[in-house]
């Protein structure tokens, strides 16, 4: 039994990481390059990427929105863990980045499954949402723009079905929500959006210490 989550040294996360990790060649190599990019602190780790395929497996995901893509790993990780007929929707601004993610995408077989939107992200979901798509989507994975995290937010919950699930990142911020000295714009819509989740009756919830933090929004059923 323990009261609290475990802190992870790097040896207690290798072993974390050798003892369940199952990352395909593709990811890994796609990782990798990544890596060696500017912004490389922008990807998500490794077993974040297969935690969330694994929640798309259990909820028998089939219609999936991404906001933030960078270089797509995230979004490969989900694809290839939907069903042949399963789909998602990737929302970025950056066509360098998402340049590297079209070109994995295409070597692993599932570029034609990605529907890759170079637009403001708030723009293509209300295009989604005025074009009927509210309440269709499965899974919503946020990791863009911190400052609009809660326009993504509550238009994610409005494409979602009930019983939907959304996935927000970086919701620790390396421990800034907790620093009194910082008060950045993205730091405060952080910590706005996790205090208005914690409360949001449309939801359950749960922010887990995985990656950068990771808060887990399930709308509810009614």
């Amino acid at each position: 039994m323990a009261r609290r989550s475990i802190g992870l040294s790097d040896a207690l996360y290798d072993y974390l990481l050798a003892n369940s990790l199952r990352e395909p060649e593709i990811l890994r190599r796609l990782r990798e390059e990544t890596a060696g990019l500017p912004a490389a602190g922008m990807q998500i780790s490794p077993d974040q990427g297969q935690f969330m395929a694994l929640l798309a497996r259990l909820m028998g995901a089939r219609r999936c929105i991404e906001v933030g893509t960078f270089t797509g790993y995230s979004a490969l990780a989900v694809v290839l863990a939907l069903p042949p007929d399963g789909r998602l929707i990737a929302c970025d601004v950056n066509e360098k980045t998402t340049a590297v993610a079209r070109r994995y995408w295409q070597e692993a077989g599932v570029a034609e499954r990605i529907d890759l939107r170079l637009a403001p992200a708030v723009e293509t979901l209300d295009a989604l949402i005025a074009a009927g798509g509210a309440g269709t989507y499965d899974f919503v994975f946020i990791d863009a723009d911190k400052s609009n995290y809660d326009s993504y937010y509550e238009r994610a919950l409005e494409l979602l079905r009930p019983g939907g699930l959304i996935a927000v990142d970086n919701v620790l911020w390396g421990g800034s929500v907790i620093d009194s000295t910082a008060n950045d714009s993205d730091t405060e819509a952080i910590r706005a959006l996790n205090a208005k989740i914690s409360v949001d009756q449309r939801v359950n919830c749960s922010l887990l210490p995985l990656g950068d933090g990771i808060m887990l929004a399930h709308k509810q059923n009614s």
